[in-house]
């Protein structure tokens, strides 16, 4: 999704799922703090980190922010981001994702001007075939350049 507003309509067709139906669905508890985060993330277009969300929730500690992010990852809520920066940056997986490597991987792009990060979920990762003996556990594609909005400036 590249807006926004795709995001929203992507996740709330008619009919869709609450946020506690969501988190209940992957198996993850929708405590209160968790439901904020969620709303936190579905709202923003790009990834954010975790220094954005605490700076959002001011009076929440690190701590909590952090172990929502983690459980979120582990149930494929969201995927985490080396976009480059050696700042680990997060965005919410796409409904019906499995963040599998053979088909849930698509492309992410980092303005250098901005430096925001978005994924780019309508383009996927080819599979990749290794030599045997070879295990992907993990895969990354950051492309590098200066986004739309900073473009027309």
């Amino acid at each position: 999704m590249n807006t926004k507003e795709n995001l929203v309509e992507y996740w709330w067709k008619p009919n869709s799922e609450t946020i506690e139906e969501v988190l209940e669905n992957k198996k993850v508890r929708p405590t209160a703090m968790r439901l904020l985060i969620f709303r936190f993330l579905l709202e923003r277009r790009n990834a954010v980190s975790l220094s954005n969300i605490e700076e959002y929730f001011d009076n929440c500690e690190r701590t909590t922010l952090y172990r929502t992010l983690k459980t979120f990852e582990e149930h494929g809520i969201v995927h985490q981001i080396d976009d480059g920066t050696g700042i680990s940056k997060y965005a919410l997986c796409e409904p019906g994702c499995n963040c599998q490597i053979e088909q849930d991987l698509h492309l992410h792009f980092h303005c250098s001007n901005c430096n925001e990060t978005v994924c780019l979920t309508q383009y996927k990762i080819p599979h990749i075939n290794l030599p045997d003996g070879y295990n992907a556990e993990d895969v990354n594609l950051v492309v590098k350049g200066v986004c739309g909005n900073c473009g027309k400036k």
